[in-house]
């Protein structure tokens, strides 16, 4: 009985530290509910192909995020643990379990069981590798690209150390939010003692558009969001914006990309006081139909030139669609995966812990770095929001196939 009772207090040290005490049994509250798996038929999202799934893709309306700290100093145990997570998460793409035995009585189940009978519900599963694994420990020092640094500050963040950097980062995105938690939960217990988690963020309610059939969603200050965005289908964008091409000075990221995972605040009771006019000023948007105070539809492109009455413009120099709008930047765009977040409340103040997970691809950090540093220094949303976590990471390309596993070319280099 004295074993069967220090076995037990073992195993449940350990799935605290891998998972729960990183957070996401907390942040496990801000997950919504979903329509029923059963209902949901659309097909298994490809996991293999030049690029890796969930950047272009149609954006899926839930998430689950973590970023992992590597905690061997051993390569041979890191790309061992690349090599099972790779085989784990194109099996859970398929809706199929982690591979392995799940059956015998006298073993652990290979796979945690939450997500068995679901369907795939458009799972995608992304990787990224960030600045502190190139530090020296598994001799990819100079393996590192030159574009990938710490964010350097920025204006108006207040940033958590807790909640911010990381080794690695996964990105599971899915129409199902067990499917999705299904992902962290499994890789996490697959990196025991390879990995720990540093952080996590549960996000629900897409607040972007990446599909040409997609309706425009809102973000929780109730306004469209994610109008102008890069669209899947178009490959030029993407080429130009997107993917890291031969500009790139390493050669193992050519067709991958450079993800920047922001977690961003919103004084949510401060903006609900606020009169419509004034939102509408803010964000240059009428909150209804999205349409730029200019036009009449959504879909209508701003007139940054006209003015009104009063010879002010229409849309103020301050208005946020104004300071980020590709035009007004020298053609930056960036492809934009964003969702709203909710975990509680902030014992401090009492107010809604809620607001935007924003997750920003582009071909290099430092288009972010540009538009959040105007945003940053004159959006006039900035009154409603602040950025309290971060992180930047190089996502490799695509695994080809079967035989190949995320980061091949980074370790085989």
């Amino acid at each position: 009985m004295a074993h069967e009772i220090s076995r037990r207090r073992l195993l449940g040290s350990i799935a605290g530290a891998g998972v729960a005490g990183a957070g996401l049994a907390i942040a496990g509250g801000s997950a919504s509910v979903a329509a029923p798996a059963s209902v949901v038929t659309e097909p298994a999202v490809p996991f293999h192909g030049p690029h890796q799934a969930g950047i272009s893709t149609d954006v899926q309306d839930q998430l689950a995020f973590a970023a992992f700290d590597v905690s061997t100093t051993d390569p041979t145990e890191l790309v061992t643990m690349l090599k099972s997570w790779t085989a784990a998460a194109e099996a859970m793409t398929r809706g199929a379990p982690v591979p392995g035995d799940s059956t015998s009585a006298a073993v652990p189940p290979a796979d945690t069981g939450e997500a068995e009978g679901l369907a795939p519900s458009r799972l995608t599963v992304t990787v990224g590798f960030g600045p502190g694994l190139f530090d020296g420990r598994f001799g990819l020092a100079n393996r590192r690209p030159a574009a990938l640094q710490p964010l350097p500050a920025l204006p108006g963040e207040l940033l958590d150390d807790a909640g911010s950097g990381g080794d690695i980062a996964v990105q599971a995105c899915a129409d199902d939010p067990q499917v999705a938690f299904h992902v962290i939960r499994n890789l996490a217990r697959l990196g025991r003692g390879t990995v720990v988690t540093r952080w996590t963020q549960l996000g629900f309610g897409r607040t972007s558009v990446t599909g040409s059939g997609q309706a425009t969603p809102r973000n929780l200050l109730g306004f469209k969001d994610g109008t102008r965005n890069i669209r899947g289908d178009d490959s030029a964008a993407l080429d130009q914006h997107v993917w890291v091409g031969s500009q790139s000075d390493q050669a193992w990221l050519h067709g991958g990309t450079y993800l920047v995972a922001r977690r961003i605040r919103m004084y949510v009771e401060n903006w609900d006081r606020d009169y419509l006019s004034d939102q509408q000023a803010v964000f240059g948007r009428t909150k209804a139909d999205g349409a730029p105070l200019t036009g009449t539809a959504e879909s209508d492109p701003p007139d940054f030139a006209a003015t009104g009455a009063d010879g002010a413009p229409v849309i103020a120099h301050n208005a946020h669609i104004r300071l980020a709008a590709a035009e007004n930047n020298g053609g930056l765009r960036i492809l934009r995966r964003g969702y709203s977040f909710t975990d509680g409340i902030d014992p401090a103040t009492g107010t809604l812990e809620a607001g935007l997970f924003f997750l920003s691809y582009q071909s290099d950090p430092a288009a972010f770095v540009t538009l959040q540093r105007k945003l940053g220094a004159s959006d006039a949303l900035n009154e409603y929001i602040q950025h309290v976590g971060s992180g930047v990471f190089a996502c490799p390309p695509g695994v080809s196939g079967s035989g190949d596993h995320w980061g091949s070319a980074l370790f085989d280099a």
